[in-house]
Protein backbone atom coordinates (compact mmCIF):
# COMPACT_ATOMS: atom_id res chain seq x y z
CA UNK A 1 0.00 0.00 0.00
CA UNK A 2 1.43 3.40 -0.76
CA UNK A 3 -0.08 6.32 0.83
CA UNK A 4 0.39 10.52 -0.24
CA UNK A 5 0.62 12.45 1.93
CA UNK A 6 -0.55 16.38 0.48
CA UNK A 7 1.54 19.44 2.03
CA UNK A 8 3.99 17.14 3.55
CA UNK A 9 6.42 20.16 4.51
CA UNK A 10 4.33 21.95 6.41
CA UNK A 11 3.74 21.49 10.26
CA UNK A 12 0.61 18.92 10.35
CA UNK A 13 2.16 17.06 6.75
CA UNK A 14 5.36 16.51 7.95
CA UNK A 15 3.80 15.19 11.07
CA UNK A 16 1.43 12.68 9.59
CA UNK A 17 4.15 10.92 7.44
CA UNK A 18 6.32 11.16 10.76
CA UNK A 19 3.43 9.51 12.37
CA UNK A 20 2.97 6.75 9.73
CA UNK A 21 6.66 5.95 10.32
CA UNK A 22 6.53 5.52 13.85
CA UNK A 23 3.37 3.44 13.37
CA UNK A 24 5.74 0.53 11.00
CA UNK A 25 4.90 1.99 7.76
CA UNK A 26 7.93 1.58 5.52
CA UNK A 27 9.52 4.50 4.28
CA UNK A 28 9.03 3.25 0.84
CA UNK A 29 5.25 3.28 0.86
CA UNK A 30 5.03 7.27 1.42
CA UNK A 31 4.85 9.78 -0.71
CA UNK A 32 5.43 13.02 0.21
CA UNK A 33 3.96 15.39 -2.02
CA UNK A 34 5.73 19.01 -1.19
CA UNK A 35 5.26 22.37 -3.24
CA UNK A 36 9.01 23.11 -2.79
CA UNK A 37 10.41 19.38 -2.47
CA UNK A 38 13.84 20.92 -0.53
CA UNK A 39 11.71 21.85 2.53
CA UNK A 40 11.05 18.09 2.57
CA UNK A 41 14.72 16.90 2.39
CA UNK A 42 14.60 15.77 5.96
CA UNK A 43 11.88 12.99 4.85
CA UNK A 44 14.00 11.71 2.03
CA UNK A 45 17.00 11.26 3.95
CA UNK A 46 14.53 8.88 6.12
CA UNK A 47 13.69 6.92 2.92
CA UNK A 48 10.34 9.00 2.16
CA UNK A 49 9.90 9.60 -1.66
CA UNK A 50 9.41 13.20 -2.27
CA UNK A 51 7.72 14.55 -5.01
CA UNK A 52 6.51 18.26 -6.24
CA UNK A 53 2.87 18.25 -5.54
CA UNK A 54 1.59 22.17 -5.89
CA UNK A 55 -2.52 22.65 -5.05
CA UNK A 56 -2.66 25.44 -7.91
CA UNK A 57 -0.67 22.30 -10.48
CA UNK A 58 -2.92 20.01 -11.88
CA UNK A 59 -0.44 18.45 -13.60
CA UNK A 60 1.73 18.15 -10.60
CA UNK A 61 -1.26 17.07 -8.28
CA UNK A 62 -1.93 14.17 -10.87
CA UNK A 63 1.75 12.91 -11.39
CA UNK A 64 2.20 12.38 -7.88
CA UNK A 65 -1.02 10.19 -7.69
CA UNK A 66 0.58 7.87 -10.29
CA UNK A 67 0.16 4.23 -8.21
CA UNK A 68 -0.75 5.67 -4.93
CA UNK A 69 -3.67 3.57 -3.16
CA UNK A 70 -4.22 5.96 -0.09
CA UNK A 71 -4.14 10.21 -0.14
CA UNK A 72 -4.30 11.86 3.04
CA UNK A 73 -5.44 15.52 1.83
CA UNK A 74 -4.29 18.15 4.60
CA UNK A 75 -6.17 21.04 3.77
CA UNK A 76 -4.50 24.21 2.36
CA UNK A 77 -3.59 27.49 4.24
CA UNK A 78 -4.37 29.86 1.66
CA UNK A 79 -8.20 30.77 2.80
CA UNK A 80 -10.33 31.71 -0.04
CA UNK A 81 -8.56 29.15 -2.79
CA UNK A 82 -8.89 26.19 -0.32
CA UNK A 83 -12.11 24.83 -2.25
CA UNK A 84 -10.46 24.73 -5.77
CA UNK A 85 -7.11 23.58 -4.47
CA UNK A 86 -8.50 20.54 -2.84
CA UNK A 87 -10.82 20.46 -6.03
CA UNK A 88 -7.34 19.26 -8.00
CA UNK A 89 -6.62 16.78 -5.33
CA UNK A 90 -9.95 15.04 -5.35
CA UNK A 91 -10.30 14.98 -9.09
CA UNK A 92 -7.00 13.32 -9.53
CA UNK A 93 -7.58 10.96 -6.83
CA UNK A 94 -11.30 9.56 -8.82
CA UNK A 95 -9.03 9.75 -12.27
CA UNK A 96 -6.28 7.23 -10.18
CA UNK A 97 -8.35 4.73 -8.49
CA UNK A 98 -7.63 5.80 -5.25
CA UNK A 99 -9.04 3.27 -2.46
CA UNK A 100 -8.99 6.05 0.35
CA UNK A 101 -9.02 9.44 0.40
CA UNK A 102 -9.12 11.36 4.26
CA UNK A 103 -9.35 14.71 4.75
CA UNK A 104 -8.69 17.51 8.08
CA UNK A 105 -11.58 19.21 7.97
CA UNK A 106 -12.71 21.37 10.76
CA UNK A 107 -14.74 20.45 13.77
CA UNK A 108 -18.49 20.20 13.20
CA UNK A 109 -17.97 21.65 10.22
CA UNK A 110 -21.52 21.91 8.57
CA UNK A 111 -22.99 23.82 11.39
CA UNK A 112 -19.62 25.95 12.52
CA UNK A 113 -20.43 29.80 12.96
CA UNK A 114 -15.97 30.19 12.50
CA UNK A 115 -15.58 31.74 9.10
CA UNK A 116 -13.11 28.92 7.89
CA UNK A 117 -15.85 26.47 8.25
CA UNK A 118 -17.72 26.89 4.36
CA UNK A 119 -14.61 25.99 2.35
CA UNK A 120 -14.35 22.93 4.44
CA UNK A 121 -18.34 22.09 4.07
CA UNK A 122 -17.79 22.48 0.31
CA UNK A 123 -14.57 20.02 0.24
CA UNK A 124 -16.40 17.59 2.46
CA UNK A 125 -19.73 17.62 -0.08
CA UNK A 126 -17.25 17.48 -3.02
CA UNK A 127 -15.03 14.14 -1.37
CA UNK A 128 -18.73 12.34 -1.06
CA UNK A 129 -20.42 13.24 -4.73
CA UNK A 130 -16.89 12.16 -6.09
CA UNK A 131 -17.68 8.13 -5.11
CA UNK A 132 -14.50 7.85 -3.34
CA UNK A 133 -14.27 6.23 -0.26
CA UNK A 134 -13.17 8.51 2.32
CA UNK A 135 -12.33 9.55 5.84
CA UNK A 136 -12.86 12.91 7.04
CA UNK A 137 -11.58 14.21 9.98
CA UNK A 138 -12.78 16.85 11.97
CA UNK A 139 -10.44 18.90 14.13
CA UNK A 140 -10.45 20.98 16.08
CA UNK A 141 -7.88 23.78 17.22
CA UNK A 142 -4.25 22.95 17.60
CA UNK A 143 -2.89 24.23 20.75
CA UNK A 144 -0.02 25.35 18.44
CA UNK A 145 -2.34 28.06 17.22
CA UNK A 146 -1.18 30.45 20.13
CA UNK A 147 2.23 30.24 19.22
CA UNK A 148 2.02 34.07 18.70
CA UNK A 149 -0.14 34.56 22.00
CA UNK A 150 2.81 32.99 23.66
CA UNK A 151 5.61 35.08 22.65
CA UNK A 152 3.23 38.14 23.51
CA UNK A 153 2.17 37.04 26.57
CA UNK A 154 6.23 36.43 27.28
CA UNK A 155 6.37 40.30 26.92
CA UNK A 156 3.25 41.38 28.70
CA UNK A 157 1.97 39.26 30.75
CA UNK A 158 -1.62 39.02 29.03
CA UNK A 159 -3.58 37.15 26.90
CA UNK A 160 -5.90 39.69 25.02
CA UNK A 161 -9.19 38.33 22.96
CA UNK A 162 -12.78 38.84 22.48
CA UNK A 163 -13.78 35.17 23.21
CA UNK A 164 -15.68 35.38 26.54
CA UNK A 165 -15.67 32.85 28.44
CA UNK A 166 -15.35 30.28 25.46
CA UNK A 167 -14.30 26.47 26.24
CA UNK A 168 -12.00 25.03 23.29
CA UNK A 169 -10.76 21.72 23.23
CA UNK A 170 -7.60 21.92 21.43
CA UNK A 171 -5.03 19.40 21.09
CA UNK A 172 -1.74 19.40 20.02
CA UNK A 173 -0.57 19.15 15.81
CA UNK A 174 1.11 15.53 16.07
CA UNK A 175 -2.26 13.84 18.22
CA UNK A 176 -4.11 14.94 14.91
CA UNK A 177 -1.46 13.93 12.62
CA UNK A 178 -1.30 10.13 14.47
CA UNK A 179 -5.32 9.85 13.65
CA UNK A 180 -4.26 10.43 10.26
CA UNK A 181 -1.72 7.54 10.27
CA UNK A 182 -3.67 5.42 12.47
CA UNK A 183 -6.99 5.80 9.67
CA UNK A 184 -4.39 5.22 6.82
CA UNK A 185 -2.76 2.08 8.13
CA UNK A 186 -5.87 0.51 9.73
CA UNK A 187 -8.51 -1.19 7.36
CA UNK A 188 -11.98 0.13 7.70
CA UNK A 189 -13.14 3.54 8.89
CA UNK A 190 -14.51 3.39 5.22
CA UNK A 191 -17.09 6.65 4.76
CA UNK A 192 -17.07 7.86 8.03
CA UNK A 193 -16.75 11.50 9.67
CA UNK A 194 -14.85 11.83 12.77
CA UNK A 195 -15.20 14.66 15.16
CA UNK A 196 -11.63 15.12 16.99
CA UNK A 197 -11.00 17.05 19.68
CA UNK A 198 -8.31 17.49 22.89
CA UNK A 199 -9.61 15.53 25.70
CA UNK A 200 -9.91 18.57 28.23
CA UNK A 201 -11.53 21.73 27.39
CA UNK A 202 -10.30 25.06 28.47
CA UNK A 203 -11.26 28.63 28.83
CA UNK A 204 -8.68 31.54 28.65
CA UNK A 205 -8.42 31.91 31.97
CA UNK A 206 -6.77 28.05 32.09
CA UNK A 207 -4.93 29.26 29.00
CA UNK A 208 -3.25 31.74 30.88
CA UNK A 209 -2.42 30.02 33.65
CA UNK A 210 -0.82 27.07 31.33
CA UNK A 211 1.01 29.76 29.51
CA UNK A 212 2.23 31.16 33.21
CA UNK A 213 3.45 28.05 33.54
CA UNK A 214 5.32 27.68 30.75
CA UNK A 215 6.54 30.83 30.95
CA UNK A 216 7.42 31.36 34.84
CA UNK A 217 5.43 34.78 35.48
CA UNK A 218 2.43 35.58 35.88
CA UNK A 219 -0.29 35.58 32.49
CA UNK A 220 -3.59 37.18 33.07
CA UNK A 221 -6.67 37.03 30.59
CA UNK A 222 -7.73 40.19 29.47
CA UNK A 223 -11.49 40.20 28.12
CA UNK A 224 -12.31 42.92 24.96
CA UNK A 225 -14.79 43.45 22.48
CA UNK A 226 -14.54 42.94 18.99
CA UNK A 227 -14.17 46.30 18.03
CA UNK A 228 -11.85 46.59 20.70
CA UNK A 229 -9.57 44.07 19.57
CA UNK A 230 -10.13 45.02 16.02
CA UNK A 231 -8.34 48.34 17.07
CA UNK A 232 -5.88 46.82 19.13
CA UNK A 233 -4.84 44.38 15.82
CA UNK A 234 -4.73 47.49 13.67
CA UNK A 235 -2.42 49.16 16.22
CA UNK A 236 0.22 46.41 16.14
CA UNK A 237 -0.02 47.11 12.00
CA UNK A 238 -2.55 44.39 11.04
CA UNK A 239 -4.67 45.97 7.42
CA UNK A 240 -7.99 46.23 8.51
CA UNK A 241 -9.60 43.04 6.51
CA UNK A 242 -6.69 40.53 8.35
CA UNK A 243 -7.48 42.26 12.22
CA UNK A 244 -10.97 41.67 11.26
CA UNK A 245 -10.54 38.50 10.13
CA UNK A 246 -9.04 37.54 13.58
CA UNK A 247 -11.87 38.84 15.65
CA UNK A 248 -13.91 36.76 13.38
CA UNK A 249 -12.57 34.00 14.58
CA UNK A 250 -12.95 35.02 18.28
CA UNK A 251 -16.34 35.59 17.45
CA UNK A 252 -16.70 32.56 16.18
CA UNK A 253 -15.36 30.95 19.16
CA UNK A 254 -17.39 32.91 21.58
CA UNK A 255 -20.02 31.42 20.34
CA UNK A 256 -18.90 27.93 21.06
CA UNK A 257 -17.12 26.85 17.75
CA UNK A 258 -14.83 24.77 19.76
CA UNK A 259 -16.11 23.84 23.14
CA UNK A 260 -15.82 19.76 22.53
CA UNK A 261 -16.32 16.81 25.10
CA UNK A 262 -15.65 14.32 22.53
CA UNK A 263 -12.94 12.01 23.19
CA UNK A 264 -12.68 10.25 19.82
CA UNK A 265 -9.14 11.80 19.10
CA UNK A 266 -7.99 9.31 21.94
CA UNK A 267 -9.89 6.68 21.33
CA UNK A 268 -8.26 6.42 17.94
CA UNK A 269 -4.62 7.04 19.06
CA UNK A 270 -4.79 4.88 21.73
CA UNK A 271 -3.95 7.45 24.37
CA UNK A 272 -4.77 10.96 26.21
CA UNK A 273 -4.48 13.58 23.99
CA UNK A 274 -1.18 16.06 24.52
CA UNK A 275 -2.08 18.40 27.40
CA UNK A 276 -2.52 22.25 26.85
CA UNK A 277 1.08 22.86 28.91
CA UNK A 278 2.58 20.33 27.44
CA UNK A 279 2.18 21.19 24.20
CA UNK A 280 2.98 25.06 24.54
CA UNK A 281 6.36 24.10 26.47
CA UNK A 282 7.53 22.92 22.48
CA UNK A 283 6.54 26.54 21.29
CA UNK A 284 9.28 28.04 23.83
Amino acid sequence: MTILVTGASGHLGRLIVESLLARGAAPTDIVAGARTVEKAADLAEKGVRVVPLDYDDPHSVAAALEDVDTVALVSGSEVGKRFQQHSAVIDAAVAAGVGKLIYTSLTRATESPLVLAPEHVQTEQAIRASGLPYVILRNDWYSENYAQDLAAAAQSGEVTASVGDARVASASRRDFAEAVAVVALEDGHIDTTYELAGDVAWDYDDLAAAMGEVLGREVVYRRIDTAAQIALLTSFGLDEGTAGFVAALDAGIAAGALDSDDTTLSRLIGRPTTPLVEALRTLV
